[in-house]
C-alpha cells in the first residue's frame, strides 16, 4: 500500500509543508541520505501542543504531538523527495520538554514511531534517540528530526530501480 493510501486508511492526511524558521533547508540530501530538519507539531500553519509534558501537556497529548511531527516529516518527504524514492527510514531524533518529575518519553515518541511503521510499513522500521531539553522553540512540547536512505539521484532521474 502506498503511504498516502495508508494515511487515508487510518484517517490522517498530510499537513501543508512548513518552511524553516532560520538559515537552513527543510530537507538536505547528501548522496543517498536525506536529512529532514526538525519538525514541530504544526498543522497547516497552526502551532499546537505548546507547553511542558507533565504540566500543560499530558502524555496522551504528547503522543499526538509527536504523531503530528511525524506527519510533517512525511509531508516534507512527499514534497521534496517523493515516497517512491524512499528506501527506508534510518533514524529519528526526538526532543521533548517536560516537568522535572515527568518520565514517559518513550510512550510519547511512539507517536512518531508507530505512525512511520503504519504508513511506511517495513520501510518505516528505524532506530531512535530521545533527548529531554530545557526549552524548544515556540514552547513546543516535542520536535523530531529524521534521516532516510533514498534511491541515488541518478536512479531517481532515470527511473531505475
Amino acid at each position: 500500500m502506498n503511504p498516502k493510501e495508508a494515511l487515508t486508511r487510518i484517517g490522517l492526511k498530510l499537513p501543508e509543508v512548513s518552511t524553516p524558521g532560520g538559515s537552513y533547508v527543510s530537507v538536505n540530501i547528501r548522496e543517498n541520505i536525506a536529512y529532514v530538519a526538525i519538525q514541530f507539531p504544526i498543522n497547516n500553519g497552526e502551532y499546537l501542543y505548546q507547553g511542558r509534558l507533565g504540566n500543560e501537556i499530558s502524555t496522551e497529548q504528547g503522543y499526538k504531538a509527536m504523531e503530528l511531527c511525524a506527519l510533517n516529516v512525511l509531508a516534507q518527504v512527499d514534497q521534496k523527495i517523493g515516497f517512491d524514492n524512499i528506501v527506508g527510514l534510518n533514524h529519528i531524533d526526538a526532543y521533548y520538554q517536560s516537568s522535572e518529575s515527568w518520565d514517559e518519553a518513550p510512550t510519547v515518541v511512539n507517536g512518531a514511531s508507530d505512525l512511520f511503521i503504519k504508513v511506511l510499513e517495513d520501510k518505516g522500521i528505524h532506530a531512535r534517540a530521545i533527548f529531554g531539553v530545557h526549552k524548544l522553540p515556540r514552547n513546543f512540547c516535542v520536535g523530531l528530526t529524521t534521516t532516510f536512505t533514498i534511491r541515488r539521484k541518478e536512479e531517481i532521474l532515470t527511473g531505475a530501480e
